[in-house]
Order: structure tokens, then sequence, then C-alpha cells
């Protein structure tokens, strides 16, 4: 990669130039110790020795951080995402690695891969794994496996950390050990005007801005971050998330809702889920995403897939009781929506959006209730399908 290539690239990336304020850890320092900190080769000395630990345990969390890139046909979009990692700060001390999950690309992102590891630096790990399974949320199970470290930063391919994000990530992670997963502060760059009134919808499109300070999402605000810039501790995942999630397959043309899946059983299970404004990162967001008929797609996914993540929210008990008070609900809010805006739900996108989100979110429990079903049944016959498959193999022969 040209010198002049990554200046641009990380230039894109210095929404944060200087490092974010360390947050408290704990108790003060006593102050002959304050500001002191090993010499740069002894640092540089303990990374290649915990680098060699992750080579020799594959299996062990030997590391600080790992940063994981979920792709598909990403050729073109992974370099800048590369780039901005390459180009992060103050993260001499860490011994941190990246992952690239091909999430069953067709283009050339694994020769993209090849051609920066020639050239990365050897004391950051570059992986490159394949995950045939079509959908994100199978990319980032099997980044849960391949991780070396407790924290787990996902980052998707038209996602920019700010040259900070890698400490931030870290440091968070350090001072809340109950954080099952944080959230970063997320905008947008944005290659077509949005739509009139877009902040109404924006934060469908992963984009997340609460407020300069760290806020815990209680759980009954209902709100929750999305999986992009998401950190997520590999304890609270492996002990929390099943094995088969729901919500991994696509609904429709893309999968939804499987990034609050995950969250919502962390949650669940007692763990933090916190937004930390210092994990600062842009989202490119492409002209296509602004398209009505785009929009629509993405929205009708995501209302099916509303019913499933609406009982992970609830105790088991109270479902039975909620799920009839969820569709009064949601039939109360499209008529609201109909009297309020009238021919604006068909003319105008944002509105038109919103009356989509409603009228299959009130569609969701009789989708869901089949798809888990379906899931079921599969799973059930799966394995006969292959006994099967394999005992006339083995006549044939």
């Amino acid at each position: 990669m040209a010198e002049s290539s990554l200046a641009a690239s990380a230039a894109s990336c210095a929404e944060v130039v200087a490092p974010p304020a360390r947050l408290p850890v704990g108790p003060k320092k006593q102050p002959a110790m304050v500001g002191r900190s090993l010499p740069s080769y002894t640092q540089s000395l303990l990374r290649r020795l915990r680098l060699k630990l992750a080579n020799a345990s594959p299996h062990r969390e030997t590391l600080d951080l790992s940063v994981v890139i979920c792709t598909y046909n990403g050729e073109h979009r992974l370099p800048k995402v590369l780039d901005c990692l390459l180009a992060q700060l103050g993260t001499e001390h860490l011994a941190w690695e990246v992952i690239v999950v091909d999430n069953n690309s067709t283009d050339g992102t694994a020769q993209v891969v090849e051609d920066y590891q020639q050239q990365w630096p050897q004391d950051i790990p570059l992986r490159y794994a394949f995950e045939p399974r079509q959908g994100a949320g199978y990319a980032r199970q099997s980044a849960i496996h391949l991780a070396r470290s407790p924290l787990i930063g996902f980052l998707d391919d038209d996602n920019h950390p700010a040259l900070g994000w890698v400490v931030a990530a870290h440091r968070f992670g350090q001072a809340h050990p109950q954080a099952g997963a944080f959230g970063s502060r997320i905008r947008g760059d944005f290659e077509a005007t949005p739509p009139p009134n877009f902040g109404r919808i924006g934060s469908m499109l992963a984009l997340t801005e609460r407020g300069p300070e760290p806020l815990i999402y209680a759980p009954q605000q209902k709100v929750l971050p999305p999986a992009a810039g998401l950190v997520v501790r590999r304890q609270a995942w492996l002990a929390s998330v099943p094995d088969h999630l729901s919500l991994a397959d696509a609904i429709g043309f893309r999968a939804a809702g499987e990034d609050l899946e995950v969250v919502l059983h962390m949650q669940r299970h007692g763990w933090e889920i916190w937004y930390n404004p210092a994990m600062r990162m842009r989202h490119e967001i492409p002209a296509s995403r602004f398209e009505r008929a785009y929009l629509l797609r993405m929205f009708r996914g995501i209302g099916l897939s509303r019913h499933r993540t609406r009982m992970l929210s609830v105790p088991l008990w109270q479902r039975p009781l909620m799920a009839p008070a969820y569709l009064v609900n949601d039939g109360r809010k499209i008529l609201r929506h109909w009297v309020k805006y009238r021919g604006e739900v068909v003319s105008d996108t944002v509105t038109a959006c919103e009356m989509t989100l409603y009228l299959y979110s009130l569609a969701s429990p009789f989708y869901i209730t089949q798809r888990l079903w379906r899931q079921r049944w599969r799973r059930w016959t799966q394995p006969k399908a292959l006994i099967s498959a394999q005992i006339a193999q083995e006549s044939r022969a």
C-alpha cells in the first residue's frame, strides 16, 4: 500500500486525533508511580512474547483485544477499514490482532487481505478466516471461537474507527468488568443527501449519538447498541449466547435483529450493556441505502424480527401476557400514524418506512412462530438426512 494512500485513509479516520481521556479504573496510584511506564523497548519485547504465546496456545485468551471485520464482497470497502486500524494511536503497550471474516464472498476479498498481510506489521497479526454460512450472525459466531483475547471488537466493512478507537475499547473493557458489551458513538458519512426527516429513522442504519458521557442501557428502556462498532466480552458471549440464533438467517433479502438477539441474551444473563462515546466511528452510507425500495425492504425485515427481540427482553412467564399487549400497541401505532400523516404515509419515504415497521411488527408473532418451527424441523431432520446420504453412498461403493 502506498504511503500517500495510507495517509489519506488515516486522515479520514481522524475524527478524534487525540487519544480519549483515561477512564477511572480504581484507586489512584501513589504519587511516585503516577506517569511511570515501561520503556518502549520493554513494551515491544513483552508484546512480542505475548504474541508468541498466542501462537503457541491459540485457544487461550492471551491478547488484549481482537478486532474483527465481518465482510461480504468487501473488496473495495475493506482497504479503508484496514488503513484506519493500521493508523491507530497509543497501542504500543497493547497486544492485539485483526481478524477478517470473509462471509462467503465471491469477489477479491481474500486477495485484498493477502496483499495487506505482505506489508502488515508483524507485531499486530492480521488473520483471515472464511465463513461459508451466509449471514453476519454466523460470521460473528465464527470470530468468537477464533479470537485470542477476552475483548472482541466488531466492525463492518463500511465502518471507519477513529484513531483512538482501539485504545478506548480496551480501556473501557478494563474499567467495566461487568460490561458484557459496549457500543460506539457512530456518525454517518453520507454519499448522498439523506431524505427529509431522516433523523427519525437514523438509528436503524446503525447511527448512534447518545451524548459525550458513558451510559448504561437499562433493560426497561428497550434500547440497545447495534453490532457495528460493538465490543463484546468473550466470556459473556460464550456463557449467554446459544449456538443457534433464531435470527441468524436472512429475513427477506438480509438478516435483521441478529445483533440485538446476541446483546439481549447477554443482558438477560446479568451482563451490563454500555454506550462508550470515547469509541468514535464513522459509518459510510452509500446513496443506494437511501433508495426507497431498499429502505422499505430493510424496515420490513426489522419489523418481522420484532417479536423475537421483544420476547427476549421480558421474563418467560410474562410472555403470554406481553405478546397480545404488543399486538394491541402495534395496532394503535398504525392507526395513530395514519391519522397523523395521512397521505405522507405513501408519498414521504421516512413516513412510509415507519408505517412499514409498524405493519410488519404486527405480523411478526405469526412469522416468527412459523420460522422457529421450520428451524427446529431442519435441525431435527438434518442429521437423519446426512445418515441416509452416507448409507446410500456406502451401498453404491
